[in-house]
């Protein structure tokens, strides 16, 4: 018997002083038997980044020919692929192909080495390429309950996040950019 996703609610009230959009989003999130909780906060905090209303998430890991979020044309094209993690060039490649934008958000522990060995290719993909600071990440992934409200201010290179369990400061570091 497959292990089944474990469900998450979000309800956030954003704040990006960068894009001077301020909404709110009420967010369900399926996490995957195979997805920690640093990489499931990852993906929402990319959402918060690139927040414009037709962004959605995908299935996820258990299609692994969809990335994280995107937004999608009425034509049904993809105009806009977000991956979370730190993916292979032939999956960045491949991304090019498929959507004229494309973001990369990687997080973790092995982002360092996984950049070290991308970097010197990145630059032939249109794809910008960013790093959330993996401590402040593990430390806001400490803290997620099933239910959760969250704000989230963004300005500069910072994501302030605020919840009941606490206040948090995460690092958004620019790798690379096609702009």
């Amino acid at each position: 018997m497959a292990l089944k996703p474990t469900i998450y609610k979000f309800r956030i009230s954003l704040s990006d002083t960068n894009r001077d959009i301020y909404d709110s989003a009420q967010l369900t999130i399926a996490q995957h038997p195979s997805e920690t909780i640093p990489r499931m906060m990852a993906r929402i905090l990319a959402y918060c980044v690139k927040y414009q209303p037709e962004l959605t998430f995908t299935k996820g890991l258990s299609t692994i020919e969809e990335p994280d979020l995107w937004v999608k044309s009425l034509d049904d094209q993809i105009q806009y692929w977000v991956e979370v993690g730190e993916p292979s060039l032939d999956r960045i490649k491949k991304a090019t192909r498929l959507s004229p934008l494309v973001d990369v958000f990687c997080f973790n522990s092995k982002a360092d080495v996984w950049w070290e060995q991308t970097k010197n290719k990145a630059y032939q993909y249109k794809a910008n390429i960013y790093r959330f600071s993996w401590p402040e990440l593990e430390a806001l992934s400490s803290v997620v309950e099933r239910g959760m409200d969250l704000s989230v201010m963004i300005t500069g290179d910072s994501l302030f996040v605020d919840c009941s369990q606490g206040s948090f400061e995460i690092q958004l570091e620019s790798l690379y950019s096609n702009e």
